[in-house]
């Protein structure tokens, strides 16, 4: 018998994966959560062979709770349970020791089915999330190598960029002039042969660039 802890802040998807986990008859869900200190607490509590964990909920998020299942004792496996919207999350994710990631359309018979794989120690993905996520990852190589030409300054400007902040704001935080982040952020547009700050900003998302 394979027990499991659903943790998702929406109620209907965890009665969702229970029933649905619940038609195989080795599978048995074994505790639920709506927030990731109470998944934590579940763990500890039902010392489950596996987690399923969605990644944005309110207070304790995926991933925090995340890090602090793996740093256990015995931690159990981990599937993210996610949509496409959190490309950047799933990867972290996974670098933090999640051992699959699924969506939450994955039909019911590929999830009883990736469920248990994951259980027997394999890396599991539902197609559509593993075509998508080595998108991301090539989307993600180009993006980088596109930056080898700017200079450690300038890659964090345009990390600033990513992130939406205007020049004064880069400024305050790097210790530099307007004049100077303008300066900076002209060169990062040649370079990369961007038309506007926006388009510079969505490269260093690609890039991973915080």
């Amino acid at each position: 018998m394979i027990r499991i802890v659903v943790v998702d802040d929406e109620p209907m998807v965890c009665a969702h994966l229970r029933t649905i986990l619940g038609s195989s008859p080795d599978l048995a869900v074994v505790g639920e959560a709506q927030d990731g200190a109470a998944g934590v607490e579940a763990v500890i509590r039902h010392r489950p062979d596996l987690v399923i964990m969605d990644l944005r909920m309110p207070g304790v998020d995926g991933l925090a709770a995340i890090a602090r299942i793996t740093a256990l004792a015995r931690p159990p496996v981990i599937l993210v349970l996610t949509t496409f919207d959190a490309d950047d999350h799933v990867l972290r994710a996974l670098g933090a020791g999640a051992t699959g990631y699924l969506l939450k359309s994955t039909p019911p018979a590929d999830l009883i089915t990736l469920v248990k794989a994951a259980a027997n120690g394999h890396t599991v993905m539902s197609r559509p999330a593993a075509a998508h996520l080595v998108a991301t990852a090539s989307r993600r190589h180009e993006a980088t190598a596109r930056l080898r030409s700017l200079t450690e300054r300038e890659r964090d400007v345009l990390g600033c960029l990513g992130r939406g902040m205007t020049n004064a704001q880069i400024g305050r935080l790097l210790h530099l002039s307007e004049t100077t982040v303008k300066g900076h952020v002209s060169h990062i547009l040649v370079k990369l042969h961007c038309a506007n700050r926006t388009q510079a900003g969505l490269l260093a998302f690609e890039a991973g660039l915080k």
